[in-house]
């Protein structure tokens, strides 16, 4: 099969129009036209519906399509390698993380890394949806559960607790429950428990609800809960990772917390002597061990 039309069959599905795929590809409307009339030639069966509203693919199309798709992500893993100096660190790392970890803990880190490897570029994709690793979603993945796609290296990094804090100023207003039973008259700050998330986190948020908590703020992520704790609404529920960055939270009930949850970067096999990667990695390790050292001193 003719890489060439392939290639132009991809980019029009891309743009869904020979028009704005010839400007991608620097061809004429009708190059590219042609270009799909051979290949639905060769392949004996209509690749697109022609509609005035641009085209759609039909079901052979959607096919071929998935088929182009994994070759065209294969191609740039295989150009990143490529490009990836044995002495230098430069180009595009795509991370992908919760939102939590990845404004609370991971973004504030990263000017260390760029003082490192001023030509890195990361494109950091903060979203609870896992990213498909091996087919190129992302480089490197920082979650909350080990991964269980096949083909990759993963690392435990470290192991965190959900707990409950409070600002000075809210504890100073209302008082500190002595027991959980306390906290009915107290506001909550959480995660909604139908949102993405940890599952040892919903597990103490349902906990602390029992007590039939008479004032309730839910949020869809760990950054607008730190917010409504810092901002003095009431006590949150938030991940002990939190405490170096944020000295000032005073931490509610000690003993109410979550079961372990492990932290784990994870990356493609295919991608193990990407140098972009590798400095990802030794950084974020150097932080997590750096971070541990600091919490010991506190």
């Amino acid at each position: 099969m003719d890489w060439d039309k392939l290639r132009i069959f991809h980019a029009v599905a891309d743009a869904g129009s020979l028009t704005h795929a010839g400007d991608k590809l620097n061809l004429s409307q009708s190059a590219v036209s042609r270009q799909i009339r051979g290949l639905e030639e060769q392949l004996n069966t209509n690749l697109f519906h022609r509609h005035a509203r641009g085209l759609i693919l039909t079901e052979q199309g959607e096919l071929l399509f998935d088929a182009t798709s994994a070759m065209t992500k294969r191609l740039d893993t295989a150009s990143a390698r490529i490009r990836d100096s044995e002495e230098e660190v430069f180009g595009e790392l795509r991370v992908t993380t919760t939102t939590g970890f990845g404004t609370l803990w991971l973004a504030p880190r990263l000017p260390k890394l760029y003082e490192k490897f001023p030509d890195l570029r990361v494109d950091l994709m903060l979203e609870e949806r896992v990213l498909d690793l091996p087919m190129r979603e992302a480089d490197v993945a920082i979650r909350m559960k080990e991964p269980s796609q096949a083909d990759l290296i993963r690392k435990k990094l470290m192991m965190i607790k959900m707990c409950l804090y409070a600002s000075p100023a809210y504890i100073e207003a209302n008082g500190i429950p002595a027991t959980v039973e306390g906290m009915h008259a107290h506001r909550l700050i959480c995660q909604n428990t139908e949102s993405d998330q940890v599952g040892a986190g919903v597990t103490l948020i349902q906990q602390v609800m029992m007590n039939e908590v008479r004032s309730l703020l839910t949020v869809n992520n760990y950054f607008g809960v730190l917010q409504g704790v810092l901002h003095d609404l009431g006590i949150g529920i938030l991940p002990n990772y939190l405490t170096e960055d944020f000295p000032e939270l005073v931490q509610v009930l000690p003993e109410v917390q979550s079961a372990d949850v492990p932290v784990f970067l994870a990356y493609p096999a295919e991608l193990r002597q990407s140098k972009r990667v590798s400095a990802f990695k030794d950084f974020v390790q150097d932080e997590i061990i750096s971070y541990r050292k600091r919490l010991k001193d506190l």
